[in-house]
């Protein structure tokens, strides 16, 4: 044994060696790399590969059944990116066939030079709502009611789900916009009228969306529509905004800020003008403001033929990154595109610029390395977890204005419900536009349960359906009447001079339906499907209770197990509540345009049940 002394020597002499073995190890590692540096060091290296020709195509959008003669024209145009909207599809309800079709035409993009593959993008803005059978959920106006920024992620991050189940990586939602007025059409399409309200949700939907862009469920988000589409005069789409710069910053941007913050991979610019300058030609908020301002490197992409109804290579300049080049518009673009580089008009850099953001979404998404779609994911189209989520929100999104007497919820004494109204049979109606099609269905699609589905699961005893009230049950012990607005798009929801097909009322026959049932004295619980609040003073005042139901998708009998008290209502209004038309006069609604005007609801009022 050594002596203490010297062990105490030949234990320091290890340790020496030891930490210096330690030390050289280290100085001699290779610092790593982020996957950020690295993913643009890879679009260093394709960016100095691209012809012009190359790049532009990459700027391009087209529709897959329409803007290319045949699949080729993906690899002779060197297409980015394919949208499916309305129109033809590769099934009706055959998921595995539309993977099939996007994974031809994939293959087309991989057969180039240089192998870009595209990406597949699709209006999902309430589930993947252009596939008959798809879970649908309430549209945002019911989201907002609910305001669960949990609710909202789970039904994004099942949305991304059937997305990518039926070939999509790409979907334009959510819609972040701040609706002023009621008249327009596309109200449902946001969460509310509340900035707040609307920033906090715009966080759940797009992290529930696109996660960390990493994970094999992901898929690249889109905060729409940049800037101003809910804030036009008289509520028109694609008016003009002439609200001031510091009433958009104050008002219009937070949501937008905090999708920037959470990483959207888009933003889509906006039909609408700001002070009379096209957004879509408007650099001083795409470039300036969004770019610069926020720090935004994502795509910027242009709305339905952007370029030839906006400012062609003006748009480009203003820092429009990709080109829904639809309906005609795609030699048209890259033509002009090519022409304005080579002329000087346009710089390479600006190109440049565009293009890096597109691949740099692509390599974040994984596409370059998972570039078809898994069908493994198709058996979860329309699924039973799917579907209780979307439940869910249709129960959380309900909010009770008026319980006379405690009338709800309904008593299992109760012998005899009468149902009321066109509405309490159609799946197509309580989900509304963007639903199967683009201006929706009138009638019942796969999968859906409509409210009247609900009332008789949930009742024991005698349901009679009396569609449009022709037909009189004297005896019942309550009427359910549900009434509303039939399914509506973007402009063709617009109210004008109220005498188009959309007023701020409810029709003469539905109005007809609440009297016929009123004036019988028979107990009357009115439930309202619609995309907005709507002037129903005189009818809240006729019926015992009075529930706005919003649009809740697929799930119609989500309404009924609150009707029947299973669950309480939890809804809030996510905007305040009109008390008359006249309160419209102005060119914005009466939450902003004169505070003196009280509504007949505040945002945020909504009742529970009295247990």
């Amino acid at each position: 044994m050594k002596p203490y002394n010297e062990q105490i020597r030949y234990f320091l002499q290890l340790l020496f060696i030891l930490t210096g073995i330690l030390i050289s190890s280290f100085s001699s590692c290779k610092k790593v790399d982020s996957r950020e540096t690295i993913i643009e060091r890879k679009i260093d290296s394709l960016l100095s590969l691209m012809t012009l020709e190359e790049k532009i195509g990459q700027m391009t959008q087209v529709r897959h059944f329409k803007d290319i003669s045949n699949d080729d024209d993906v690899a002779n145009k060197f297409i980015g990116s394919v949208i499916h909207t309305q129109g033809p599809l590769p099934s009706e309800n055959k998921a595995a066939e539309w993977q099939a079709r996007f994974r031809k035409l994939q293959e087309q993009a991989l057969s180039t030079r240089l192998g870009i593959p595209l990406l597949f993008g699709v209006d999902a803005v309430h589930g993947q709502n252009t596939y008959n059978g798809a879970t649908i959920f309430p549209h945002n106006i019911g989201m907002g009611a609910a305001n669960n920024p949990e609710l909202v992620r789970k039904a994004a991050e099942i949305t991304a789900i059937e997305m990518l189940a039926t070939g999509f990586n790409w979907t334009f939602s959510p819609c972040v916009a701040i609706p002023y007025n009621e008249k327009w059409g596309r109200v449902y399409e946001a969460f509310s009228e509340s900035t707040e309200i609307t920033t906090k949700l715009t966080k759940a939907a797009v992290e529930g969306l696109q996660k960390n862009m990493e994970h094999p469920y992901s898929v690249i988000a889109t905060a729409k529509h940049f800037v101003g589409d809910g804030a036009t005069e008289e509520g028109s789409e694609g008016g003009n905004t002439t609200l001031s710069m510091e009433e958009i910053s104050k008002r219009l941007l937070p949501p937008y800020k905090e999708a920037v913050k959470s990483g959207v991979g888009s933003v889509m610019v906006s039909f609408n003008s700001v002070s009379e300058i096209s957004m879509h030609a408007h650099k001083e908020l795409i470039t300036d403001t969004l770019k610069l301002g926020m720090g935004f490197n994502g795509i910027v992409v242009s709305d339905w033929k952007g370029f030839s109804r906006f400012g062609g290579v003006n748009i480009i300049n203003a820092g429009v990154d990709m080109v829904m080049a639809v309906d005609g518009d795609l030699d048209f673009f890259q033509d002009s595109l090519k022409k304005s580089v080579l002329n000087n008009w346009v710089s390479i850099e600006r190109i440049d610029d565009a293009v890096r953001r597109i691949l740099r979404q692509k390599y974040l998404l994984g596409v370059f390395e998972n570039p078809f779609p898994d069908s493994l994911t198709i058996p979860q189209i329309g699924c039973v977890e799917h579907r209780n989520i979307a439940r869910q929100a249709v129960r959380e999104s309900m909010v009770l204005l008026k319980n006379h007497n405690n009338i709800l919820p309904l008593s299992e004494r109760a012998k005899k419900i009468i149902v009321v109204g066109e509405h309490a049979e159609n799946a197509g109606f309580q989900s509304g536009g963007w639903t199967v099609t683009w201006r929706g269905v009138d009638g019942n699609y796969i999968g859906a349960t409509t409210i009247l589905d609900g009332i008789k699961k949930m009742f024991k005893g005698e349901v009679v359906y009396d569609k449009k009230a022709e037909n009189p049950v004297k005896d019942a012990d309550v009427a359910i009447i549900v009434v509303g607005e039939s399914p509506y798009v973007e402009f063709f929801g617009d109210i004008g001079d109220g005498t188009g097909d959309y007023t701020l009322t409810l029709k003469e026959e539905h109005q007809k339906y609440i009297e016929t049932y009123t004036e019988l004295g028979i107990k009357t619980i009115v439930v309202l499907i619609s995309g907005r609040p709507l002037v129903t003073t005189r009818q809240i005042q006729q019926s015992d209770a009075f529930i706005a139901a919003w649009l809740p998708g697929s799930e119609g009998d989500g309404i009924a197990e609150v009707l029947f008290g299973k669950y309480d209502f939890k809804g809030k209004l996510p905007h305040s509540w009109p008390a008359n038309v006249s309160q419209y006069d102005g060119k914005y609604g009466p939450n902003y345009w004169d505070k003196s005007l009280k509504p007949l609801f505040e945002i945020g009022y909504g009742l529970n049940y009295e247990f």
